[in-house]
């Protein structure tokens, strides 16, 4: 069987690097086609992971729109010339070249699509739409599928994932220092028009705040010269085991956020999408993993990051919450290589 995986995010490396090597393993040849960005290209070599690169990333949403017709028909090319079986993604193109061709196309989507419409619109002309079943109540297509899981435990399950206490040694912090890691997006996505996180002032507010309970490290994809001495000093693949060992993580970022909750690190985020997706609200409200505000109540996640630094014992109760998560859901590398296996016996 040959398969095609299409990376368009640095989360996309860790949510389909184990599947790749399980599927290698079964003797199945494996394509990976990437965005030329600076952190996706950066794991991909880290972890040895071959790939085509077809495309950059834009900003706007008409040069996106824009870049995507060379990507579309790169990968059409690539799938055609290898006939390649089955496509899998979080991906707008893979099913659109799976219309065109005889692939079929997996598209994996953990938004709500009343959030990402525009995204939604291409994922559900998948073959497979596969969402967590948190999302079960969406009305997708016939094709729709669940799986009791989170993208981020496909990386992150215990089965996976062992932090690393090198990490500290390079942070140069002890093993119970406490230590905050502050993540600032930009905001260029897609699906991030007319969205917005923490402003500048606030970032400047809420690292004043940090400062006073232990050393802060900020990861962004802006460096402003505010914060360049607070710069994070470790690559990308060691990111996940800085946030295990934090004290809390705060930012604006919707990937991290999860992250850091399903790692077990008390996590807050200032965004304008909080309340409105269900998987970061099941998180918060099931497992009250993590917290999430309003731009505009910026002052009340202040508030709830001060109580929570006075609770003894934080991060042994978020240990214990993550355990009850834990006990709900799946490693979803095995589930993921299953099903697309499945699909050349149909």
């Amino acid at each position: 069987m040959k398969v095609l995986f299409d990376i368009g995010h640095p989360a996309h490396v860790h949510l389909f690097r184990y599947v790749i090597g399980e599927l290698q393993s079964l003797g199945h040849e494996v394509f990976v086609v990437a965005k030329k960005q600076g952190v996706i290209t950066e794991l991909l070599d880290f972890y040895k992971i071959e790939y085509i690169p077809v495309g950059e990333k834009k900003t706007g949403i008409f040069a996106k729109l824009w870049s995507y017709i060379p990507v579309i028909f790169k990968t059409y090319k690539l799938v055609k010339k290898n006939r390649i079986d089955v496509g899998a993604g979080v991906s707008m193109t893979l099913p659109l070249v799976g219309k065109l061709t005889s692939m079929k196309a997996i598209s994996l989507d953990d938004d709500d699509q009343k959030q990402t419409p525009v995204f939604a619109f291409f994922a559900n002309m998948a073959d497979i739409v596969l969402t967590p079943e948190t999302l079960a109540f969406e009305k997708r297509n016939k094709r729709h599928r669940t799986h009791a899981s989170y993208h981020e435990l496909a990386y992150l399950h215990p089965n996976r994932f062992t932090p690393d206490e090198n990490v500290l040694h390079k942070l140069k912090v002890k093993k119970e220092e406490d230590f905050f890691i502050l993540r600032f997006n930009s905001f260029t996505a897609h699906h991030d028009i007319n969205q917005k996180g923490l402003s500048y002032s606030q970032k400047l507010e809420l690292l004043e705040v940090l400062k006073k309970y232990g050393k802060v490290f900020i990861s962004t994809e802006d460096m402003d010269t505010d914060f360049e001495a607070y710069k994070l000093p470790i690559g990308a693949q060691e990111m996940h085991s800085a946030i295990y060992f934090a004290k809390m993580f705060v930012g604006d970022s919707q990937t991290m956020t999860s992250e850091a909750a399903v790692l077990g690190t008390p996590a807050l985020k200032c965004n304008s999408f909080a309340g409105k997706l269900s998987i970061p609200n099941e998180l918060e409200q099931k497992y009250q993993l993590c917290y999430s505000f309003q731009p505009g109540d910026f002052d009340k996640m202040l508030d709830k990051i001060e109580n929570l630094l006075e609770t003894e014992n934080l991060k042994g109760i978020w240990k214990e919450r993550r355990k009850s998560m834990l006990e709900d859901k799946i490693d979803f590398t095995p589930f993921l290589s299953r099903l697309i296996v499945e699909q050349t016996k149909r």
